[in-house]
C-alpha cells in the first residue's frame, strides 16, 4: 500500500485539486481514499490500480464538491479556486505540473456539474482516453464524449482553443507589472481588452470587490487605486513574479507579508481576465514557507 501511495499520490492530488478547486479538500479526498483501501484492499486495486484509485477519488470529490457548492452560496463576494505555488524550488511539489489546467480554466470549471467536471479534468488535464474515463465515472464511452462536449460549451471553450497558460508570456506580464509600478495608465489600458473582467476574492475576511469589475477603464482605475493605497503601507509594496498553478503569476507583498496573489488570462496581446486572490486562507502557502502537507500514514 505504501508503494501505491508513493506511485500515485501526485496524480491523485492533482486530480482531486482540479475536481474541488481547494487544496485542503484535495488532501482530504486522497487521504480518505487511501484509508479506505487500506481497510478493504479490493481486487480492482490489484488489477487496475490507477483506474480504481482515480474512480475512488472522483467519487469522493463529487461528494465534497456538492457540499462545497452549498457552502459557497453563503460565501461573501466572488469565490475563486485556491492558487498553489508550483515552482521547482517550492516545497509544495506534490502536484504534477504538466497535468494542471490553467487557472482561468479552473475558474470556468465552476460552471460544470460534478460529472462534467470529472470528465473534463480526466480528459483535458490528465489526458485519459474516453474508454478509461468511462471506467472511472461508470458511464459509456459515447456518453463521456457527449459530456465532454457539453462541458466545453458551458465553459465557452471552442474546438482547438489553446490553454490560457500557454499564451502567457513572462516578459509581457513583467511589462504590465512595470506599468502599474510606474503609474502608466496609458500602457495599462492598452494591454487590457475592452471587456476585460477582474475578479477579486476576499472571502469577507479582507477588503475585496464584492462583484466582478468589467471594462478596461474601470479595471485600470481599480488596479491603480489599489496600488496607490498599498504603496502607503509602512513596509511598502513589492510585486514579485512567481510560478503559480504552472504559469507565471504575481505575488503582492506588503512589507514581509503576502497580501494578494494575482493571475492573468491573456489572449494574444490583450488581458481578458485578472484574478486577484486576497482571502488569507487561500494564500497561506505563499505566506508560510515550509508549512505544507505531511504525508498521511498508509499502514
Amino acid at each position: 500500500m505504501e508503494e501505491l501511495y508513493r506511485q500515485y499520490k501526485k496524480l491523485l492530488l492533482t486530480l482531486a485539486y482540479q475536481m474541488t478547486g481547494t487544496w485542503s479538500e484535495a488532501e482530504d479526498a486522497v487521504q480518505d481514499v487511501f484509508l479506505k483501501v487500506c481497510d478493504v484492499n479490493p481486487a480492482g486495486l490489484t488489477e487496475e490500480p490507477k483506474a480504481y484509485l482515480c474512480k475512488m477519488v472522483v467519487n469522493r470529490c463529487r461528494d465534497l464538491y456538492k457540499s462545497a457548492r452549498r457552502r459557497r452560496e453563503h460565501y461573501v463576494g466572488e469565490w475563486l479556486p485556491e492558487p498553489i505555488p508550483t515552482s521547482e524550488a517550492d516545497p509544495l511539489n506534490l502536484i504534477v505540473r504538466d497535468e494542471l489546467l490553467s487557472y482561468a480554466v479552473l475558474v470556468l470549471l465552476e460552471k460544470l456539474s460534478p460529472s462534467e467536471r470529472a470528465v473534463f479534468v480526466l480528459r483535458e488535464a490528465l489526458g485519459i482516453e474516453y474508454v478509461g474515463i468511462a471506467k472511472v465515472i461508470g458511464k459509456s464511452e459515447m456518453n463521456c464524449r457527449k459530456i465532454f462536449s457539453r462541458a466545453k460549451v458551458k465553459m465557452g471553450i471552442g474546438e482547438g482553443e489553446p490553454d490560457a497558460a500557454k499564451t502567457d508570456r513572462e516578459t509581457w506580464i513583467r511589462q504590465f507589472v512595470s506599468a502599474l509600478e510606474q503609474d502608466n495608465t496609458k500602457q495599462i489600458i492598452s494591454m487590457l481588452a475592452d471587456d476585460v473582467v477582474l475578479i477579486s476574492d476576499g472571502g469577507g475576511k479582507v477588503v475585496a470587490a464584492v462583484r466582478s469589475i468589467i471594462y478596461r477603464d474601470a479595471v485600470s482605475k481599480f488596479l491603480l487605486g489599489l496600488f496607490h493605497k498599498s504603496s502607503q503601507h509602512e513596509g511598502g509594496i513589492q510585486l514579485e513574479m512567481s510560478e503559480i498553478n504552472g504559469q507565471i503569476g504575481v505575488v503582492i507583498r506588503l512589507g514581509e507579508q503576502v497580501d494578494s496573489v494575482a493571475l492573468i488570462h491573456a489572449e494574444g496581446q490583450l488581458i481578458r481576465n485578472i484574478y486577484l486572490i486576497r482571502n488569507p486562507d487561500k494564500i497561506r502557502f505563499f505566506n508560510i514557507p515550509g508549512d505544507y502537507e505531511e504525508e498521511p500514514s498508509t499502514n
